[in-house]
């Protein structure tokens, strides 16, 4: 999985708080609510007058068209783009293939014009799949660009009794062709335009990382009593005339311009850094900093040495520091990638698998790997009290974990039913929104020192089963020798 969010998304309200958005995703946006409402503004228009013709199938079809574009809308209002632009993309296509075909059937006199929205869409879809896999991301483009070439070379003619009389074709011969190329040209400005600015952020983060613009911010990480054991480091970006900007713009865009490992390299030794300003304050000194890894830093080769390095400069202790690693970043040479952690291992720096159920889960990795914990995914938190799939996949998390000796933290929790629930599954660590958003330096040292409030009775009533707990893990099998 994409490791982005890891380091910019603060774990919490992932899931229910609006969500960063990235330039692409804004661009998704727009195109899709601009070209769903033109869309169905015009099939809406043309049901009214095949009404007044009696034309029913050809209602039917722009009626259906309508409900396509509507939906596409309702979807891109709740967040969900990428459906909201394959709806869009696949009705948009269905339709203007449809009428092409079947209902802008040519004559002698007047030629076909539908087809010509075929261009347009195909320069759309490019930039609306950018970011899905290659069969997609090429594949629909091409077969937009196909199918105009078909009718623009083939030149079928299908009379039926869909077809639309020339009377009426001529009336929209110029209106067609007009449309067309207008949002042809539109959609290749709107393209320049998410490049420029794309190059633009690209030169502005490799500067800001050389000016100091970033940051970090801490996200408690919380035992079952209330304790704050812990925390993990989000960069956050303080441009200094856009003030802070998404991590949801600047993460992807390290990632595909090959920035994530220097960007990565700083997180780690700013966190190492204050790991070591933190041992010199007796209610900080025994507090670990988590720090998000992605597949690209991590398969660098020497990294493992780097990480030894920045130790050694920052003061900070290596059994302080924890790694959360994705399950991407063992899908390849896991037999690197085993060594790497083995040697970070020995040297007394912590592992933990981030996301765990999400990606490239295998049991028989698993019990090779010197983990010290595994992390339960927001997304298993947020459904576990509604959804009995979800729940399973905790309490199957949790006791993987129990009876191979790790730790299991659950990040995203909300709520104190969320909370009691993994704590009478017996996790004992917690980290989201019921304790704390990410917060600055100075917000989180006021927070780690302020007086803890007395316990509710739910709380109280989960801190009392770690002694048992406890029993449990004693009593289970020994874990594997690494």
């Amino acid at each position: 999985m994409p490791h982005s969010r890891l380091l910019s998304a603060p774990a919490g309200r992932r899931a229910h708080a609006p969500r960063a958005t990235s330039l692409h995703q804004r661009r998704v946006r727009l195109i899709v609510l601009a070209g769903s409402g033109v869309s169905g503004g015009v099939a809406l228009c043309w049901a009214m007058f095949f009404a007044f013709s009696g034309a029913w199938w050809n209602v039917a079809l722009d009626l259906l068209a309508v409900a396509a574009t509507a939906t596409a809308v309702w979807l891109v209002q709740r967040d969900r783009l990428r459906a909201a632009s394959l709806l869009a993309s696949a009705t948009v296509y269905l339709v203007v293939t449809v009428s092409a075909g079947w209902l802008d059937v040519p004559s002698p006199e007047l030629p076909r014009t539908m087809h010509l929205f075929l261009l347009a869409l195909g320069v759309v879809c490019s930039l609306l799949m950018r970011e899905e896999a290659p069969w997609l991301r090429h594949g629909a483009p091409l077969l937009c660009l196909f199918t105009y070439a078909f009718f623009a070379c083939v030149d079928p003619r299908w009379h039926t009794v869909l077809a639309i009389p020339d009377p009426v074709r001529a009336a929209a011969l110029w209106w067609d062709q007009a449309a067309a190329l207008l949002m042809l040209y539109l959609t290749v400005h709107v393209m320049q335009t998410d490049v420029a600015e794309r190059d633009g952020l690209e030169t502005e983060l490799r500067d800001a990382l050389l000016r100091g613009e970033l940051l970090l911010h801490y996200q408690p990480q919380v035992a079952c009593d209330g304790r704050i054991i812990g925390a993990e480091a989000l960069v956050r970006w303080l441009h200094p005339a856009r003030g802070l900007v998404s991590p949801g713009e600047f993460i992807p865009l390290a990632e595909r311009s090959g920035l994530m490992p220097a960007l990565g390299d700083w997180v780690l030794d700013a966190a190492c850094r204050q790991l070591a300003a933190w041992r010199q304050d007796p209610g900080s000194a025994a507090l670990c900093v988590a720090v998000n890894v992605s597949a690209s830093q991590f398969a660098q080769p020497g990294f493992e040495q780097r990480v030894l390095d920045i130790l050694r400069r920052s003061g900070a202790e290596p059994r302080q520091l924890k790694l959360e690693l994705t399950e991407s970043t063992l899908a390849h040479n896991l037999e690197e990638v085993v060594a790497k952690m083995q040697f970070l291992s020995r040297q007394g720096v912590l592992l933990s698998l981030d996301d765990f159920g999400t990606g490239f889960s295998s049991l028989s990795y698993l019990r090779r790997l010197p983990l010290h914990q595994l992390k339960i995914d927001q997304s298993f938190v947020a459904g576990m009290l509604a959804a009995e799939r979800d729940a399973a996949i905790v309490k199957a998390v949790v006791g993987l974990g129990t009876s191979l000796g790790l730790d299991v933290i659950a990040e995203g929790v909300e709520t104190e039913a969320q909370r009691a629930f993994l704590a009478a599954l017996g996790c004992e660590k917690f980290q989201g929104f019921l304790f704390s958003r990410p917060l600055p330096v100075a917000a989180f040292e006021q927070l780690l020192h302020r007086p803890r409030p007395p316990r509710t009775a739910p709380a109280a009533q989960s801190a009392a089963a770690p002694a048992a707990r406890a029993a449990r893990r004693e009593a289970a099998p020994a874990p594997p020798a690494w």
